[in-house]
This record gives structure tokens, sequence and C-alpha cells, in this order.
């Protein structure tokens, strides 16, 4: 009789670990979203290789071009063609170079300066969280389109000039969610046996608490470069961002406004690609909460 309930409560016990296990197992790789993003990445890196045209190259004989399954439509432009006559496939590829680029740069700029002055408020506490905090919800509360506009008009539109008007703008986000994270770290016992043992704030800051920032700082860093892929659209939408000729996927967008209904390709094309790294990228990032967040882990 004895022996039973203890083997039933061996068995038990030694059923209970395995369910985080076959939890965190059962989290599948996000295929669909890395195959998305794999495929915009190649072409951004390959662009003068995979373009089948020139991206700046106008024909105007054969402007507005519909897609090639279309009657009217050619194997020479897959696509189809603009106002000008430039292939839009080739300008979709060029294209993920830019959005890409100004996505990626853009979000380990502000990451690096918010996870900073998220450490710093965090770990001191008082007048220089004060003093910190107030400078970040004055930056979240001014809006990243205004200052890119402000920008373009005095300075001129440019790649440059995007992302620093929203990389000025979103290291707040970062700042609030690290500083959020590194005030719950600060009651645990580890970082009172840090300073008992005389380390430096810098080396609890750079060897305690970042470390343990880490994950949620990817995990904000990935669902940031949808939003800033996004930001740069509208930017060059309203013709603060990237200048022309250089291709773009907002200005492309903006180009094909007026032919919505002659011409929908012109715009629907480059707004899809929009739809499916942001969409993507956002997913990616879901994934990585999920599968990063020990509590999430065990559920």
């Amino acid at each position: 009789m004895s022996a039973e309930p203890g083997g039933a409560v061996a068995t038990s016990a030694q059923a209970a670990p395995a369910r985080p296990r076959a939890a965190v197992r059962g989290r599948r790789l996000p295929r669909v979203s890395l195959t998305i993003i794999g495929v915009f990445v190649v072409a951004a890196l390959f662009a003068n290789v995979l373009s089948p045209a020139d991206p700046e190259e106008q024909a105007l004989r054969q402007r507005f071009t519909p897609p090639m399954w279309d009657e009217r439509g050619t194997w020479n432009h897959v696509l189809g063609t603009d106002r000008l006559g430039r292939d839009l496939l080739s300008r979709i590829i060029w294209g993920s170079r830019v959005s890409l680029t100004a996505g990626v740069l853009t979000v380990l700029l502000a990451s690096v300066v918010g996870a900073g002055v998220g450490l710093v408020a965090g770990y001191y506490g008082g007048r220089v969280d004060t003093v910190l905090m107030r400078a970040t919800d004055a930056t979240m509360s001014f809006p990243v389109i205004l200052l890119a506009l402000i920008l373009a008009v005095t300075i001129g539109p440019s790649f440059v000039n995007v992302v620093i008007a929203i990389a000025v703008i979103l290291w707040a986000r970062f700042a609030r969610v690290i500083r959020g994270q590194v005030l719950t770290l600060m009651e645990l016992d580890f970082i009172t046996q840090a300073r008992i043992a005389g380390a430096s704030a810098w080396r609890i800051i750079l060897r305690h608490l970042f470390p343990n920032t880490l994950n949620t700082l990817v995990v904000l860093t990935t669902l940031q470069v949808g939003y800033v892929i996004i930001v740069e659209a509208s930017l060059s939408f309203l013709g603060a961002g990237i200048p022309p000729p250089t291709p773009a996927w907002g200005s492309m967008i903006s180009e094909g406004r007026d032919f919505v209904t002659s011409a929908w390709w012109v715009s629907f094309f480059p707004g899809l690609a929009i739809l499916l790294v942001v969409l993507a990228f956002n997913l990616l990032g879901d994934w990585l909460r999920d599968t990063l967040d020990p509590k999430l882990r065990q559920l």
C-alpha cells in the first residue's frame, strides 16, 4: 500500500518538470515570418544582381505597362511599370534596401541610447531618474512626423535626416521599458549582494543589470523595426523622406495614388511589400517575446 502512493508521488514529481520543456519545444520557429524577412534581406543585399532592370531607367513609351499576367503585360516587366516607364519589380527590390537599412540603423541607434538612459535612470533613481524620465516623457509626446518635416524643410529630405528624426523620438520607448525592468531587478538579492561586495555602479549596470534586460531589448528591437519601416514609408509618402529618384516604398505609393483606378499596380505592390515585412517582423517579435519570457514559458 505504501509503495503505491510513493510510486505515484515519484511519477508526478518526474512528470512535472517536463511540462515547461515540452512547452518550449512546442513553440515552433515562425517559418513564414523568417522566410519573408529572409527574402527581403536577400533582395536588399543582392539588389544589383536580382534586379531585372535599372530602377531609375525611364521608358515613357512603356509607361503604365500592367503586370505580366495581364493581356497587355510583358515578361520584361513582371510587375508592370510606373508613370515614367520604370520597372516596378526593380524599384521594389531596391526599395527593400532603403527600408530595411533605415529600419535596422534607426532601431540600433535608438536602442543603444534608450537602453543606456533606462539603465542609468533605474539604477540611480532619485533626481537622476526624475530628470531622465521627464525628458523621456517630453520626447514621447513629440510627433516624429512633425520633426521629420521640420528637418526636411530646414535641411532637406535625405536618408540621414530620416534616420535621425525617427531615432531622436524612438529612444524614449526603449528607455521607458528598460527603466521599468531595472527597477524590478534592483529589488532582487543578487544586486544587494553585488553592492555589499563592493562592486561599482557601472560594474553592476554592465555585468548584472544589462544582461538581465537583454531579452526584453531584443524583443523590443524586433518589434520596432516594423514601426520604423512604416514611419519611413509615411515620410517618403509625404515627401519628407528619401528624395527621388531613389526608390522608396512610400514614395512609390505616393506616385501611384492618382492612378489607382487605371494603374492599380503602381501603389499596390509597394504597399504589399510594406505589409509583408512589417507583419513578419511583428510576428517574429511576438514569438521572441513568448519564447524568451520565463513566465510565458511555464504556460
